[in-house]
C-alpha cells in the first residue's frame, strides 16, 4: 500500500512539473528561443573574430620577420618599404614595432630623420607606454652625437627616476652627454647614480665605473 501512495505521488508530482513546462513555455518559449539563438550566434561569432585574429596577427608576424630579413641582407630600402606597408595595414602591435624598426634602419643613413621617428613615437598616446619610453630613449641615444645636453635630457631625464625600469639606460645616456659636452660634474653624478644603485646590469655600471676613472684620470674634476 505504501508502495502504491509513493508511486501515485510520484505520478501526480511528474504531471504537476509537465503541466508547469508547459505553462512556463506557453509564456516564454520564444523567449527561451531567442536567447538559444543569440547564445549560438554569439559562439559563432566569437569563434569567427579569434579565428580572423589569430590570422591576422599570424600574416602580420610573416611580414615582420619578412622585413627583418631583408634588413639583415642589407636591402634597406626593401625593408623600409615592408616596414612602411606594415605601419599602415598591419595588426595589433605589428605597426608601432614596425616604426620603431624602420626609425632604427632610418638611422643608419639619416640621423636626424631616425631621432624625429623616435620623437614621434615618444609622443603618440595610442602606443603602449613601454614603447614610448624606448623610443624616447633610442632618441636620447642618437642625440649624444649630434644634439645639446638640453636636447638629449627632454628625452632621457624623465626616465631616470628611481622607479622606472629605464632608469639605468637613461642615467648613462645622461653621463655620456654632459662628458661629450665636457660638463664633468654633471657626467660624475650620473654614472655615480648607476653605481649606486644596487639593480644597474654589470655591463652598464662597469662602462660607468670606466668614465669615472677617465674623468678622475683627466685632472679636469677633483674626484
Amino acid at each position: 500500500m505504501v508502495h502504491q501512495d509513493d508511486s501515485f505521488i510520484r505520478e501526480v508530482n511528474e504531471e504537476l512539473r509537465s503541466d508547469q513546462m508547459r505553462l512556463i513555455w506557453k509564456r516564454f518559449g520564444r523567449v527561451l528561443i531567442g536567447a538559444a539563438v543569440l547564445v549560438v550566434l554569439g559562439t559563432i561569432g566569437k569563434v569567427g573574430y579569434d579565428y580572423w585574429r589569430d590570422r591576422e596577427a599570424s600574416a602580420s608576424g610573416d611580414q615582420f620577420l619578412a622585413a627583418l630579413t631583408l634588413a639583415r641582407e642589407g636591402k634597406n630600402e626593401e625593408a623600409l618599404t615592408a616596414l612602411t606597408n606594415l605601419e599602415k595595414d598591419g595588426f595589433g602591435s605589428y605597426p608601432v614595432l614596425a616604426r620603431m624598426r624602420a626609425a632604427s634602419l632610418t638611422a643608419e643613413t639619416d640621423v636626424p630623420g631616425a631621432i624625429a621617428a623616435f620623437s614621434a613615437i615618444a609622443k603618440d598616446t595610442s602606443v603602449p607606454q613601454a614603447l614610448r619610453d624606448a623610443a624616447r630613449l633610442r632618441a636620447a641615444y642618437l642625440l649624444v652625437d649630434t644634439g645639446t645636453y638640453e636636447q638629449v635630457s627632454a628625452e632621457a631625464e624623465q626616465l631616470a627616476t628611481p622607479q622606472d625600469a629605464l632608469r639605468h639606460s637613461a642615467r648613462e645616456v645622461l653621463g655620456l652627454s654632459a662628458y661629450k659636452h665636457e660638463d664633468y660634474k654633471r657626467a660624475k653624478e650620473w654614472f655615480e647614480a648607476i653605481l649606486n644603485d644596487s639593480e644597474a646590469p654589470r655591463n652598464l655600471a662597469n662602462r660607468a665605473q670606466m668614465l669615472l676613472d677617465l674623468i678622475a684620470a683627466s685632472g679636469k674634476l677633483s674626484s
